[in-house]
């Protein structure tokens, strides 16, 4: 869920996509996928890290350098046939590429590019805090997308926040949780002393994570900073009065993990139908005051996920990986289940070692 990746001497080329009429200038820091959306290119993807395969495409002409191991994911045809995941790509020469457009399924919205200030910082728990940031120009998105920030001068690779709020709720002002990642260069200083008052570069929406029309009950799952993109979903589905059968399984390690839950409250009970909510703690000492559920999120899909429901989960990829695994015993189609993963840098900084260059 970054910006632009890696390199040494940065270098620009043109991407060429079967199906869009102008030619795309793509650095060779960013990945075909990135440049692709930048430039406002309905491309097909999901989880913009080589796990889901819904950004696919076929390399028709030119070297890319591909940043983790795709023969997991797509299948031995594919592979003969010269396909690559774009958003595990980067270009080494002009590219053309052929994209199966159908499979795209992205809200319209206009790209935004505009400068910001981080105008507050309040804790929600001990590492993860929402911050606001007051924005030049208004970001139009739907509920479950995500923008990418950077700190002219300072931190130039872009990171990407999930909205958490939903939309409409706040003018020129966008609030986002972070969590603080070990070592992480963005999230310690968005989150330390000197952040509040200093600008930054906020591009947006991106994403594919929303909520689809449908009478289907939905199982809704989030995960530490995950909680962003669910909350903006559910609130937005509130306030449109949508009144399908709702649980949501919040997974946290211990009760001070637990963060938003008047929010929570708040929404369920402006609910136009059925809503269960379910905090659930991996790691809460036994001896305590808890009586709620324990264990992690999949242990109760039992009672709440069948082959009729819709999944939408945000948080971690353990998690991810193991409630899409789950989903899958109980006869739930792929079709039915939405997600985004959240990575901090080191998820994503895994080239492989001495592989030459794709060519088609």
């Amino acid at each position: 869920m970054l910006g632009k990746l890696f390199g040494n001497k940065e270098k620009t080329h043109s991407l060429k996509i079967d199906g869009v009429d102008k030619s795309i200038s793509i650095s060779s820091k960013e990945t075909l996928l990135q440049a692709a959306l930048k430039e406002g290119v309905k491309f097909p993807h999901s989880c913009r890290v080589g796990g889901c395969a819904m950004c696919k495409c076929r390399l028709v002409s030119g070297k890319v350098k591909e940043l983790t191991e795709k023969s997991y994911i797509l299948s031995a045809e594919e592979l003969q046939t010269g396909y690559i995941l774009a958003c595990q790509s980067l270009p080494r020469s002009d590219v053309q590429v052929e994209v199966d457009f159908s499979r795209a399924d992205i809200p319209e919205h206009d790209l935004v590019t505009t400068p910001g200030k981080i105008i507050a910082q309040n804790p929600l728990t001990h590492d993860i805090s929402e911050i606001v940031i007051e924005t030049d120009k208004d970001i139009e998105f739907t509920a479950g997308q995500f923008a990418e920030i950077t700190v002219p001068g300072d931190i130039t690779d872009a990171r990407s926040y999930s909205f958490g709020s939903a939309p409409g709720r706040y003018k020129n002002e966008i609030h986002f949780f972070v969590r603080a990642v070990p070592g992480g260069a963005m999230s310690n200083w968005i989150l330390g002393d000197q952040a509040v008052g200093t600008k930054v570069e906020l591009q947006g929406p991106f994403g594919d994570f929303y909520l689809r029309s449908s009478d289907k009950p939905m199982l809704c799952v989030a995960g530490g900073s995950g909680l962003a993109p669910v909350l903006a979903v559910l609130e937005d589905a509130a306030n449109q009065g949508v009144n399908r059968p709702v649980s949501f399984l919040f997974g946290a390690r211990t009760e001070q993990d637990l963060y938003c839950l008047d929010q929570i409250k708040e929404i369920k009970a402006r609910w136009k139908g059925e809503f269960e909510f379910v905090p659930v703690l991996s790691d809460e000492p036994e001896d305590s005051a808890w009586t709620g559920a324990r264990g992690f999120v999949t242990a109760h899909f039992e009672k709440y996920c069948t082959a009729e429901t819709q999944l939408y989960m945000c948080g971690p990829p353990p998690m991810i990986d193991a409630a899409i695994a789950e989903a899958h015993k109980y006869k739930l189609e792929d079709k039915d289940i939405f997600f985004d993963k959240f990575l901090d840098k080191s998820d994503l900084e895994k080239p492989k070692q001495n592989e030459p260059a794709q060519t088609a």
